[in-house]
């Protein structure tokens, strides 16, 4: 079976794929596999309503079983920014840059506490059927990187989750995995995929 991971980000990709991956039955496919096409518009007012209009966006481009991905941070003293939009929040195409500007916007203030989601959506063309999984997890934002920069996901280097002494890029990929926001929405989406893989080989058998 192929599914798309419809998601540009590289950061992102290989987070999803370090558990996606390990499903038996699964090709997955990447947006470099297909022509170019424009990003669709994120107007969605939460992180599911985006991961669905992506993954419908580009199963419908495509004629192919998609699966989006929304992602994003909500800061405990700055609740009117970032959240669905906070990639866009900062004008940065730099990771570097983007998490300068970031770390300005709370330079001075005592509340840190941060709320990290992540929100995916598969979606079939064909049968029209969907699936949604969400995932969060609560930290704090520290002053400075805490670990090397990851591409596409720079926060990373300054989130510390609750209970944790490490940041999300200091650690293994199984510590991350079990305890994060993207860790958590993925794993759950993993069990309904093997669901859907299942039902189609037993389709393919009788």
């Amino acid at each position: 079976m192929k599914i798309l991971l419809a998601t540009g980000n590289e950061g992102k990709k290989k987070e999803l794929l370090e558990v996606l991956g390990e499903i038996q039955g699964i090709r997955w496919l990447s947006l470099k596999d297909f022509s170019p096409v424009k990003d669709p518009e994120e107007h969605g007012q939460t992180f599911r309503e985006n991961a669905l209009l992506k993954a419908k966006y580009f199963a419908e481009k495509f004629q192919i079983p998609t699966l989006g991905e929304d992602s994003g941070i909500i800061l405990e003293a700055f609740p009117e920014k970032f959240g669905v939009r906070t990639r866009r929040e900062i004008s940065s195409s730099d990771d570097v840059d983007w998490l300068r500007q970031f770390l300005e916007l709370l330079e001075g203030e005592k509340n840190r506490k941060a709320t990290f989601f992540s929100a995916l959506a598969y979606y079939d063309p064909i049968t029209k059927k969907q699936h949604m999984t969400q995932g969060t997890c609560r930290g704090e934002i520290t002053e400075f990187p805490q670990a090397p920069l990851e591409k596409g996901i720079p926060v990373s280097a300054v989130f510390l989750p609750e209970g944790k002494d490490i940041v999300y890029s200091a650690m293994s990929k199984e510590e991350k995995n079990s305890i994060s926001h993207r860790g958590e929405s993925t794993h759950q989406m993993a069990e309904k995929l093997k669901k859907i893989v299942f039902s189609e080989s037993n389709e393919r058998v009788s």
